[in-house]
């Protein structure tokens, strides 16, 4: 007998006809002697719905509320499936975050869980129920306050149940049905993964692939839950995330990612003297922008220096007036930005072992006359910043060079 957890997103549980849907997929693993716990999202949309709400009613609103508020989505999903489960036969109940329970921190609206309480659910599942449990939410003790986990955050509560479960596997059903070498919709030649590394989903979840949060995959490879991508719409074998050591043969470059959201801005002369990085980058640290790519130019008169670096898009703004409003402590020249940016990145744990990654990249872009404005390396990826125009040429380029194409 095995232990699963099944965690079904938004589309898959969009309205009653999937949930039923749902409901005899969840039966078919019961009726092959699993002990199930089943996680779920809300209803596609209703989330956002629940968030514009809020915003409608006040423009300044108690967090506590909030997750209140959103965190009611999940309720009704859970309670469906249970409801579908129990019309096919099958004993379930449903669980909301305060009733397992969910510990988490105080962070209302992007809290962490510190740990769950799985007693009383371990009991039940052994005696054939399926536990049905409200992703995306937990319970704030100090207060006794309802909170949520952040935008996505059921793939990270089916994972932290699954470790705290000592559950087999984590199979996380979605619109796709597995993780691939690139983004299918872009590159036609685009394969499915049979296993992938931890760390290369990690790379790929924070690097533009949208599968998996990547909170989720930090958390699998933490506790080493293996964690199962599927489709709900279709039944075909899925994506086994994994232990590095699980997988005998490593690729090189086990896939090519794209993030659109991507801005660059540039600041011209800047006086090349201890403390101006953190002069720059502290205000936007206080103003929580978070800032990717970092490269800078040492000037020809060696007292000055150009800094290039990149923030998330939708960022851009906020942080051309932080940079703004301190310009004249910075005591730059010039300010440039650009939102017609895209990061492009080769990842795969065989890069470890092999020389000529990054050349054969810096090549193949070359030989399609894309210019390079960025580059940042780790120790399984490579990353390049790219003019915009560019991005799909690029991603279909690359994936055929690094032989990802389906044959």
């Amino acid at each position: 007998m095995a232990r699963i957890v099944m965690k079904f997103g938004g589309t898959s549980v969009a309205d009653v006809d999937r949930i039923k849907h749902v409901a005899r997929k969840v039966k078919t693993a019961v009726e092959a002697g699993d002990q199930v716990a089943v996680v779920v999202s809300a209803m596609a949309g209703v989330t956002n719905q629940l968030v514009d709400h809020v915003r409608k009613t006040a423009q300044l609103y108690d967090l506590r509320e909030y997750d209140a508020i959103v965190a009611s989505g999940e309720n009704v999903t859970a309670g469906l499936l249970a409801i579908a489960l129990q019309d096919l036969g099958v004993p379930a109940r449903s669980w909301q975050g305060w009733q397992v329970p969910v510990i988490t921190d105080g962070a209302h609206g992007a809290a962490r869980i510190e740990r769950i309480e799985t007693t009383e659910l371990r009991r039940r599942l052994a005696q054939g129920e399926v536990a049905v449990v409200a992703g995306f939410q937990g319970l704030e003790p100090v207060r006794n306050r309802i909170s949520t986990l952040g935008r996505g955050g059921s793939d990270t509560s089916a994972v932290a149940l699954a470790a705290a479960l000592e559950a087999d596997r984590c199979d996380i059903y979605t619109d796709v049905d597995g993780v691939y070498t690139s983004d299918p919709r872009v590159v036609k030649g685009a394969r499915k993964l049979d296993k992938i590394t931890y760390e290369e989903m990690l790379e790929m979840a924070s690097l533009g692939a949208k599968v998996l949060q990547t909170r989720s995959v930090e958390m699998a490879m933490k506790h080493r839950v293996r964690v199962q991508v599927l489709s709900s719409f279709e039944d075909k074998p899925g994506t086994l995330v994994v232990d590095e050591d699980e997988i005998v043969e490593k690729e090189v470059v086990s896939g090519v990612t794209l993030s659109r959201d991507e801005a660059k801005i540039t600041l011209r002369r800047v006086p090349d003297r201890p403390g101006v990085a953190a002069a720059i980058f502290g205000p936007l640290a206080d103003a929580s922008i978070n800032v990717d790519m970092i490269v800078q130019n040492t000037g020809a008169d060696s007292e000055h220096t150009d800094l290039t670096f990149t923030v998330q898009r939708g960022d851009l703004g906020r942080a051309v007036k932080v940079l703004s409003d301190n310009a004249e402590h910075l005591g730059h020249a010039a300010m440039l930005s650009d939102a017609n940016v895209v990061k492009i990145s080769v990842i795969g744990v065989g890069m470890r072992s092999h020389a000529g990654v990054a050349q054969k990249m810096f090549k193949t872009l070359s030989e399609k006359g894309i210019n390079i404005q960025v580059i940042t390396t780790s120790e399984i990826k490579v990353s390049v910043l790219i003019a915009e125009e560019y991005a799909e040429l690029a991603l279909r380029s690359l994936h055929t060079a690094y032989g990802l194409d389906s044959v």
